[in-house]
């Protein structure tokens, strides 16, 4: 299935944030700023599709398009749009409108979802309608006026260092807030109760994260989740966009492919590390996801860094 989410940004609100991230984001890459949670993406040219880890952020296109895979919805989103995931969720997606003249430019806000808790109890926002369903942990919007606004302050912020020890904190608190406010507030709220709770699929989330080299047996992991085997299959897949099974094994290829990249294991070291008993079970699942064997993908991603607000090989996605 495949949607597109309509560019609609205010010209003086994309010129103020134009400017900026044109300034600081010189380099194609990921480009860390002043403000310890704010990072700019850059990139002068299209980029083939990258795996990776989409963890707990709000990520922002300011300048060319993006496609992102959430299970089997491929959504297509440029200006203004956004994309936001309540949960660490393996994902892939790609720059598809970027030029020399004008490159693809987006802004990454990282947050813990305890933030997104604390927000909704101390503003007493009303997000408990329909909590027991079941949804997509990750979603496409577009930003409104008052969103887009908080992120203009946000980035002037980069140039005012004096400023931002005061006012940061509050500003990523807005940039939630308004998103909580918004009609995906419900959606992000949801996800993460979901995800916080002991039992159900945030225990079963949190399992895997933690033993994802472990053999699974969808039996415990049911039982641990205080679920039938069918219900957690059904709800775990509502929530990340595949089975736990799909889950885990993108967490071991992702973990793989971060210590080969590293330097610390070579191929079939790293395959038995995260689980793996058969090496050419592994060479064939790691080529179907990153499209080439370890050693020739390796020396590709050495040579053409991916670029994306997923996370890099170069970080452990295992928390």
């Amino acid at each position: 299935m495949k949607s597109k989410v309509p560019s609609k940004t205010a010209p003086g609100i994309r010129k103020e944030i134009l400017q900026v991230a044109k300034r600081i984001g010189q380099k194609d890459g990921v480009t860390p700023t002043s403000v310890s949670y704010l990072s700019i993406i850059r990139s002068e040219t299209p980029t083939t599709l990258n795996h990776g880890i989409l963890q707990p952020s709000f990520c922002i296109v300011v300048q060319g398009a993006k496609k992102i895979h959430i299970g089997q919805d491929i959504f297509k989103y440029g200006v203004g749009s956004f994309v936001v995931s309540a949960i660490d969720l393996p994902t892939s997606g790609q720059i598809i409108e970027a030029s020399k003249a004008a490159p693809y430019l987006g802004l990454k806000v990282e947050f813990d979802p305890k933030e997104i808790a604390a927000i909704v109890m101390e503003a007493k926002l009303n997000l408990s309608d329909d909590i027991k369903r079941t949804g997509p942990a990750a979603f496409v919007g577009q930003a409104d006026e008052s969103l887009q606004d908080a992120v203009v302050r946000l980035v002037k912020l980069v140039d005012q260092p004096e400023d931002a020890a005061f006012l940061a904190d509050n500003l990523k608190r807005e940039i939630l807030y308004r998103i909580l406010r918004s009609e995906y507030g419900k959606n992000i709220y949801r996800n993460l109760i979901q995800d916080q709770r002991e039992v159900g699929v945030g225990r079963a989330i949190t399992w895997l994260k933690n033993n994802y080299n472990q053999p699974l047996k969808m039996e415990d992991l049911a039982k641990a989740s205080n679920m039938s085997v069918s219900s957690l299959h059904h709800k775990f897949k509502a929530v990340t966009a595949m089975g736990p099974l799909q889950y885990q094994k993108q967490l071991r290829l992702q973990e793989a492919r971060r210590l080969i990249f590293s330097g610390k294991m070579d191929a079939g070291s790293a395959a038995f590390e995260v689980g793996y008993e058969s090496q050419s079970q592994f060479t064939r699942e790691y080529r179907r996801l990153f499209g080439a064997p370890p050693l020739q993908d390796i020396k590709k991603l050495k040579s053409h860094p991916e670029v994306d607000e997923l996370s890099e090989p170069q970080e452990r996605i295992v928390r």
